[in-house]
């Protein structure tokens, strides 16, 4: 894979450390054999398809609410 830029996955995520938590577990996914949303050579790792479909805006991610303990 090609060198990539930090700045340019922070334009896809907007903190270092929700990029490392999306990318880390997009990359157990498909360690798991979750399907590769982008095309991939077979020499990629992992890690290099989970940070390809982050740039490609494949994967993002949403922060769930906190629900009231009071509910």
């Amino acid at each position: 894979m090609a060198k990539v830029e930090t700045e340019d996955l922070l334009k896809m995520v907007s903190s270092r450390y929700k990029l490392v938590v999306l990318a880390s577990l997009r990359t157990l996914e498909l360690s798991n054999g979750k399907e590769k949303l982008v095309e991939a050579l077979a020499t990629d790792r992992f890690a290099d398809i989970a940070i390809k479909e982050i740039l490609e805006g494949k994967i993002s991610y949403r922060i769930k609410e906190k629900k009231d303990a009071k509910e």
